[in-house]
């Protein structure tokens, strides 16, 4: 995978909470800690997080997800992060390294109304 890793986990203290481990901000994957750098299941929900991205062009990616965070701040509360679609199929199937090779394209959609 040609993707760049970058260990930058002042800047995801900055901008989460702390139990996030890596973030996904095409075309990089940032990761909070050296370790989360080689744990499969982090860099599958990752991939996941990409395939997403590319499917909404990146820029329509970010703005859904955004629009999605402030509907769910105020149906789902402190949940709200982990409610949002992209999230649920992510956290969903992060441990099924296969997932990719059949996961159908806007497949996050159907967790938009969980």
């Amino acid at each position: 995978m040609g993707w760049n890793i970058k260990k930058m986990g002042w800047f995801l203290s900055l901008v989460t909470s702390t139990n996030v481990r890596a973030i996904t901000l095409m075309p990089f994957g940032i990761y909070i800690r050296e370790r989360f750098m080689t744990d499969k299941t982090i860099i599958n929900h990752e991939m996941i997080h990409v395939q997403q991205q590319f499917e909404m062009l990146f820029m329509f990616f970010y703005l859904w997800y955004f629009i999605e965070w402030l509907i769910r701040i105020f149906v789902n509360g402190r949940r709200a992060y982990v409610m949002i679609s992209f999230e649920q199929e992510a956290y969903g199937n992060e441990k099924n390294m296969d997932y990719l090779k059949t996961r159908k394209h806007f497949c996050w959609f159907k967790y938009i109304i969980q």
